[in-house]
């Protein structure tokens, strides 16, 4: 380490471990707000909470991305981005992607490799930097909003304990590079030590406080390498893909044990949302053979850092690679050892979802994208979390200089760091169920998770996936099993001749079908937005995101909250149930254990299945506790009814007589607008009919379906214009069936939903408040 007078002086408070979060406090303390302590988002308020734990930001500071620190030209063989060409005169700072809390408003924040691979980076020195945020709280005693670099490690083989060729190998300090190691994660010892988690072997290296490798690098146990390892044989297959390794990594409370956790799924591995976390003891220098499965949201996700929060306990980083408009996974969870599910994951439960961050002071609101009066860290290396001595939490990031854009596009991105309280809020129930209809469906390609959680972030209480079957019985989330309209499917020459024509539900379809499909074929596709002449907005997202299953739906909604801090509802259809049992994949069976395995086979869990056919509805109502709401057409009947030759149609469900049936195997009705408050012949909204009044007669909710912004899909007198895509008065719409007396409704909007029912009339509608578990 290059010491100063000042660094020394650093150095020496930081090892003593005296010092107190003074500079953060005080900063923090002018936005008058308290410390909300480590309560974990994922407590739900259950009978007589009124309050939940609600992310807010309390400060933001930032290092320009093309700060250059003292040291030689880097970035020679860097990729070119955002009109940024390497080499620059000095050392880039990609971003942070770990960091040491030093206790006086100072922090070791340490990059990775430089560049992104080992091929590029060999002028990259690996370093951990001193640095210290100048808050931007966004009051009148607000700092600058800066990150001052104070100081520096350069982390060294200066000892030459290292038996393999380095980039520095002739020199004399032994600098070590971005080509030599991909350091990640960084845990402090108590002797003032630092071991490290990198990706290459991968290992963990241990350096004493001022840079110098103090012993060899620890490979993971079983002969488990990287394609990057410098000890892989030829002809050896790696065991871990490249660029996978120890991203995260974190420490027992006591300093003896190491956790550090396998980033990405391992090579061949079964499960792909199965990520490792294993067990080092450093006394011994080994690992303790001990391990554990952590499950991700969604295959491609990874785990980007972790940090210790109680014995057993650790708050995980899990991410997407999606930046800007199109992230759907920047999250932290606090996951438990002591505790695994029914697959036997460890147990995980939501902390802050970093999406959806309020910022009540407008803190750099209007900068970029994420940064208005919500804000997020939209990026797409979300890699550092810490709990802070106050009990806030700090995120930050690696911006993966010069390549990320996500705040501004063309202009890379800084890198942040980032204050969250988690604050007590008072928890509010409008009485009315909004449904996120195949998700936020009217800014994202429908049924993909990306769909799912901006229904979410826009205070949906359910999200709605229609449930189809693949060929090995999978049960996947698609508006129908034909997914010629809602994959790219046709732009598979591989899959050409799978195009066929089936008979659904006595109509002929031709296309492509689930059925006819493994999900190991089906992740290979990609979602497009099925309106993409009316919705070009949400097209702009099309081929990025995968199918999901129903399994990946119901993990999002058991782990997020809505914005009344509530566990999100899922509300899943099953589609086609009579034909999907002619052809052997019954949906009933594997829908219920999907529940269950889920732990939300109980009435008071937030699950409504539902159906437009009622055979598979009265068999639902024998197979599980959850809520069942029979989904009623404006037209023609239930096709298990026509096919078993009964004249009974949706006309004649919504009797007295119907409903009074449909009571004693369902909860609700999921009625088509029309059933309710028909169109006139000019196409304008007529008089409500008897139905929810009668539903209710009988003891049923009745939920609306479905409500959409465009006009070609509004009553004539709300529409805003001629053009079809055109957004017309749709809260307008929504106001109609709530004086109506709805309990709830399906909307593709949920944003535009919820607005209605925040307007100025909400308290005095006449409809009965909806049983909420």
């Amino acid at each position: 380490m290059r010491r100063t007078a000042k660094s020394a002086h650093l150095a020496r408070t930081v090892a003593a471990g005296t010092a107190t979060t003074f500079l953060l406090t005080v900063a923090l303390a002018a936005a008058g707000t308290a410390t909300a302590g480590t309560a974990a988002a994922g407590d739900r308020p259950g009978p007589g909470r009124h309050h939940h734990e609600v992310p807010v930001l309390e400060g933001r500071a930032t290092l320009s991305a093309d700060f250059l620190a003292e040291g030689p030209p880097s970035g020679a063989d860097a990729s070119s981005a955002n009109g940024r060409q390497g080499p620059w005169d000095g050392q880039v700072i990609p971003g942070f992607s770990a960091m040491v809390d030093n206790g006086d408003g100072t922090f070791w924040a340490q990059p990775d490799n430089g560049f992104g691979t080992q091929d590029n980076s060999a002028d990259f020195l690996l370093r951990s930097y001193l640095v210290e945020p100048d808050w931007d709280t966004g009051t009148r005693r607000s700092g600058s909003g800066d990150i001052e670099i104070l100081d520096r490690i350069d982390y060294d083989d200066a000892d030459h304990v290292l038996d393999f060729p380095i980039v520095g190998e002739d020199t004399e300090e032994r600098l070590l590079t971005g080509a030599d190691f991909d350091i990640e994660s960084v845990v402090r010892a108590k002797d003032g030590s630092f071991w490290v988690g990198e990706e290459f072997g991968p290992f963990v290296l241990h350096f004493d406080a001022s840079g110098t490798l103090l012993e060899a690098p620890i490979p993971l146990p079983g002969g488990l390498r990287s394609p990057q390892n410098p000890y892989l044989g030829d002809g050896e297959t790696p065991g871990v893909r490249a660029s996978s390794g120890f991203e995260a990594m974190s420490a027992s409370k006591n300093g003896r044990y190491l956790y550090p956790v396998i980033e990405n799924a391992l090579v061949g591995a079964e499960d792909e949302r199965r990520r490792v976390v294993y067990e080092l003891d450093t006394r011994s220098g080994e690992y303790t053979g001990r391990t554990w499965s952590y499950q991700t949201d969604l295959p491609g996700n990874v785990i980007g850092d972790s940090f210790t929060v109680g014995k057993d306990r650790f708050w995980f980083v899990e991410r997407d690679n999606f930046d800007g408009a199109s992230s759907v996974t920047k999250r932290v969870y606090e996951v438990d050892l002591r505790r695994t599910d029914a697959e036997g994951f460890v147990a995980k439960k939501l902390v802050l979802d970093a999406l959806k961050i309020a910022n009540p002071r407008g803190i750099d609101a209007g900068e970029g994208y994420g940064l208005g009066e919500r804000f997020a860290l939209p990026v797409q290396s979300f890699e550092t979390v810490l709990r802070l001595r106050d009990g806030r939490i700090l995120i930050g990031n690696d911006n993966n200089y010069p390549g990320n854009d996500a705040r501004v596009p063309g202009t890379p991105d800084d890198t942040e760091m980032v204050v969250v309280d988690l604050q007590r809020q008072r928890t509010r129930d409008d009485g009315v169920t909004v449904v996120g209809h195949r998700g936020a469906s009217g800014y994202r390609p429908e049924h993909t998770l990306a769909a799912y959680e901006q229904a979410i972030l826009q205070c949906a209480d359910y999200i709605e996936p229609d449930v189809v079957a693949t060929r090995d019985g999978v049960l996947v989330a698609r508006h129908e099993n034909e997914i010629g309209g809602t994959t790219d499917v046709a732009d598979h020459p591989e899959f050409a001749d799978r195009r066929t024509t089936r008979t659904i539900d006595g109509r002929d379809v031709t296309g492509w079908f689930t059925e006819d499909f493994t999900l190991a074929e089906l992740r290979t596709l990609r979602a497009v937005e099925r309106l993409g002449d009316l919705r070009p907005e949400s097209a702009a997202f099309d081929g990025l995101y995968q199918v999901p299953t129903l399994d990946e739906v119901l993990d999002l909604a058991r782990r997020s909250e809505t914005c009344d801090g509530r566990q999100v509802g899922v509300y899943p259809e099953t589609k086609h149930p009579t034909y999907f049992d002619s052809i052997g994949l019954s949906l009933e069976e594997p829908l219920v254990a999907e529940l269950e395995a889920n732990d939300l086979g109980s009435r008071r869990d937030p699950v409504i299945l539902q159906s437009f056919e009622t055979g598979n509805l009265r068999e639902l109502d024998e197979m599980t506790d959850v809520r069942l709401a029979q989904l009623v057409s404006a037209s023609g009947a239930p096709y298990d009814l026509v096919a078993a030759g009964e004249d009974t149609t949706y006309e004649d469900l919504v009797t007295r007589r119907g409903l009074r049936q449909i009571s004693r195997y369902a909860d609700g009705i999921g009625a088509a607008k029309d059933v309710l408050v028909p169109r006139e012949a000019d196409g304008t909204l007529g008089e409500a009919t008897a139905v929810v009044r009668d539903a209710h007669r009988a003891g049923l909710e009745v939920h609306a379906w479905t409500f959409r912004a465009e006009n070609t899909f509004l009553p004539a007198e709300l529409r805003s214009s001629d053009d079809p895509a055109e957004h017309g008065d749709l809260a307008g719409e929504i106001r109609v069936f709530l004086d109506a007396g709805v309990d709830g409704l399906f909307t593709d909007h949920p944003d535009v939903a919820v607005a209605a029912l925040d307007g100025p009339a909400a308290g005095e509608r006449p409809g009965r408040p909806v049983k909420v578990p």
